[in-house]
This record gives structure tokens, C-alpha cells and sequence, in this order.
């Protein structure tokens, strides 16, 4: 554990800085994650350290860029880190495959790290995790195994509960990623990916917001038999039950829909993952789960257009301020 600060400006501009973790070597080489910190906003007249944080997790194809998002919290004193993890974002390196990891347990050595820089040498001892899509499998998971004294709440944003399709598409197709995952953990699951997602986010199409395109491409990256099996072992951890000791917020589109070309459902639906397998799932978090369907929401809800986004923020407020920091 280190109890150095290590930090240089971020590629956001000031006032983010980042700071890299180094990992363990794994089967492509060096492993590296990058912890980026935006500072609280102290109230007037305040001299002392601010003692809340969040640590922010991002999903599949992606990496943290969602300043409006760490704005919101730092105005409310909190401290904002977020994680790019290996292979991701900041962490991915030349030698690497993009986003892949043969089991969702190889992050818990990042989030471990980060979680002890900002609780044990940065002296914060109440901390929300947040996290988005595969994020929310992946921190729930952490979550769930670690327990750590400091966590006060967990905001997951649309997490990723379960493989899309029927449920006999689902029993019929696990047991061969399984199988194929442990054989050729390198095969290419192939899909189909129109990029319309990206095209309602990046502003250099219909969208507000300025992203890295190789970082998070429009087409998304290539899915590998190794990768979703460990999904789905993820899945069914989640399925058995986890028991998170703190108040948990699950956020999400009101609906799904899958268009085929740029519409109305393409900026105000999920059109990334079911919103019903969500809602089915929420509860196995944990014992205090809030839930939340917000109508007209994105995939990643603090990305939706400005009205449901407006909505999202109130609905985690209603929640901070009831369970998180009560009066």
C-alpha cells in the first residue's frame, strides 16, 4: 500500500489530477490502473480536511470523462476520485487487449489500491461507491466480499445484472461459453454493434459530450469468450445474493428499445441493456435497496438529455440526503 500522493495533472485540465497505479504482471505483461481525484469543494470558512468521498468505477468500452458528474458530488463536499481500471481508458497500453480480463476478480487488486489511498493515506472515512454497467457487477462484487468500514453507499447506474435474450437463450448459451471460455478464452464472440449509442453521446455527432473515440469507440471493442464467461460467473454471484452493508441506489431508464437508426428511442431508452433484468436484479445487491426508473434516461443515466438528467441528480440527492448524510 503506498502512503505517497503521486499525482499529476489530468488530461481533463485542472483541477484533475491522476495518479498511476502499478499492478501485478498478468499473461499480456505489465498491468497498470489509473486513479484520477477531482477535490472537494469546501463550504466557506472551512479549514478542515474533507473526510467524504466517492470512488468511481466505468463500464465496458469506456473510461471516466463524466465531469459534470464529479462537479455534482464535489459541490457537495465530497472529494470525487474515479478509477480507470487495467486494460481501460488511461490503464490500456499498447501490449494489451482492450477491456479484457479472464475473471472480474483480477479488478479487486485496483480497487483495493485505489480504496486504501483514498481511506488510509488521503484520510477519508465515508466513502460512496459509484458505478456504471459492468462497473456495478463489478464493484457489487467487490463490495460484497471486502465490506469496508468506511463505505456509507453505493450508486450504480444502470449495472449489468444479466445476458440480454430469453431466459431459454440464456440457459442454453452459459454452459457453452463456459465450456468455450476455458478452451479458447481468446475466441471472439462475435455481434453486431450499429454504434448508435455512441452517436446520441459524442458531440461530433447528435450528442453533448467530448470523449476519446479510441478509448471509447463508437463500435464498442471486440467481446471474448474468456471475458463473458467471467461475466456470467459474475451474474450468477450476483443471482445467489450479495449482502452489501450500506444503503445501495439502483438507477435506470424507465424502458428499453433496440432501433435500428438514429429516432427518438435511441436518446431516451436504454438501448444498451434490458431495464427489466435491472429491475429483477436490483434487490440481490443487498439488503437496502433503493431503485429507480427515470423516464427518458441513457444507458449511462448522468448522460441523458437534460431533463431526465435533471432527475437523475434530484433522485440521487433524495437518496444521499435520506440515507447517505441525514441530518
Amino acid at each position: 500500500m503506498t502512503t505517497e500522493t503521486t499525482w499529476v495533472p489530468d488530461m481533463l485540465g485542472e483541477p484533475y489530477l491522476a495518479e498511476t497505479l502499478t499492478l501485478a504482471d498478468d499473461h499480456e505483461g505489465a498491468v497498470e490502473a489509473t486513479l484520477i481525484h477531482r477535490p472537494g469543494i469546501k463550504p466557506p470558512r472551512t479549514r478542515k480536511a474533507l473526510t467524504r468521498a466517492v470512488l468511481h468505477v466505468h463500464g465496458f468500452a469506456d473510461y471516466f470523462f463524466q465531469t459534470e458528474y464529479a462537479q455534482w458530488w464535489a459541490e457537495r463536499g465530497y472529494d470525487f476520485y474515479a478509477l480507470d481500471l487495467r486494460k481501460y481508458g488511461r490503464s490500456l497500453r499498447e501490449h494489451q487487449t482492450p477491456n479484457y480480463a479472464g475473471d472480474l476478480r483480477e479488478y479487486f487488486a485496483e480497487i483495493d489500491e485505489a480504496w486504501n489511498r483514498i481511506v488510509a493515506r488521503d484520510g477519508h472515512d465515508h466513502v460512496v461507491l459509484s458505478a456504471h454497467s459492468t462497473g456495478g457487477l463489478v464493484v457489487g462484487l467487490w463490495a460484497n466480499e471486502r465490506r469496508p468500514s468506511a463505505l456509507s453507499g453505493v450508486v450504480l447506474n444502470s449495472p449489468w445484472t444479466d445476458l440480454t435474450g430469453g431466459a431459454l437463450v440464456r440457459a442454453a448459451s452459459t454452459p457453452v461459453l463456459n465450456q468455450v471460455g476455458i478452451r479458447q478464452p481468446m475466441r471472439e464472440i462475435k455481434r453486431q454493434v450499429v454504434g448508435l449509442y455512441g452517436r446520441s453521446l459524442h458531440h461530433e455527432h447528435d450528442g453533448e459530450w467530448d470523449y476519446n473515440l479510441l478509448w471509447k469507440p463508437m463500435e464498442s471493442f471486440k467481446v471474448y469468450a474468456g471475458w463473458l464467461r467471467a461475466i456470467r460467473h459474475g451474474h450468477a454471484e450476483l443471482h445467489r445474493g450479495l449482502e452489501i452493508p450500506a444503503p445501495i441506489l439502483v438507477l435506470s431508464s424507465d424502458r428499453s428499445s433496440q432501433p435500428t437508426e438514429m429516432n427518438d428511442d435511441v436518446h431516451e431508452t436504454d438501448i444498451v441493456l434490458d431495464v427489466g433484468q435491472i429491475r429483477q436484479w436490483a434487490t440481490s445487491f443487498g439488503p437496502h435497496v433503493t431503485y429507480v426508473a427515470v423516464p427518458g434516461a441513457r444507458h449511462d443515466v448522468v448522460l441523458s438529455l437534460p431533463g431526465p438528467r435533471t432527475q437523475v441528480y434530484d433522485t440521487i440527492e433524495a437518496w444521499r440526503t435520506a440515507f447517505v448524510d441525514p441530518a
